[in-house]
């Protein structure tokens, strides 16, 4: 018998001071079974910094040809297509030319440093793809932040990204960008 996802509730309030947007977002989350807290978290914590009226979860991890988020317009072209984690070169380039914009969000450590190294070269000409990588401890301190129902702070300012909850100290959210959009790796 198939595990079936675990589903999280989230209220996100935003108050993004770098790109002037405040928002409330109320979202419903299918944890597949293979994904841990701190990648769930993770996909809030991105979706807190580009959040907008279109942007959406997709299936995620159940459907290999969609991001973990994206945002498309009204004639469904893909505006912006994000993903998480450590995508080989075919996958990047596949988004890169999909999607107006597409970003891939690295934040496993000392790993996300070695698969960067790998495929840098290779993605170098991509210039629709931007890369991050999420400082060390900024996934497992928004993993402290789970619960199945969370009501969750974000604010964006100066580069930095805080979130927190009545019931969690805030955790500082950094990433260091590996590789601009229209910029050589």
């Amino acid at each position: 018998m198939a595990l079936k996802a675990t589903i999280y509730k989230a209220e996100l309030q935003i108050a993004d001071m770098d790109r002037h947007y405040y928002g409330t977002h109320t979202l419903t989350i299918a944890r597949h079974p293979s994904e841990t807290d701190e990648r769930m978290m993770v996909r809030l914590a991105v979706f807190a910094l580009h959040a907008s009226d279109t942007l959406t979860f997709t299936k995620g991890l159940s459907e290999v040809d969609e991001p973990d988020i994206w945002q498309k317009d009204l004639t469904g072209r893909i505006e912006k297509w994000i993903d998480l984690g450590q995508p080989d070169e075919r996958r990047m380039a596949r988004a890169a030319g999909r999607a107006d914009a597409a970003l891939v969000v690295a934040h496993a450590g000392r790993t996300a440093d070695i698969w960067w190294q790998q495929v840098r070269n290779k993605v170098a000409r991509l210039d629709r793809l931007e890369v991050w990588s999420l400082a060390d401890g900024a996934a497992a301190g928004l993993a402290a932040l789970a619960e199945r129902s969370m009501c969750l702070q974000f604010t964006r300012q100066d580069g930095q990204l805080w979130a927190g909850s009545a019931s969690a100290d805030p955790v500082l959210v950094e990433w260091q960008v590996l590789k601009a959009p229209g910029n050589a790796a």
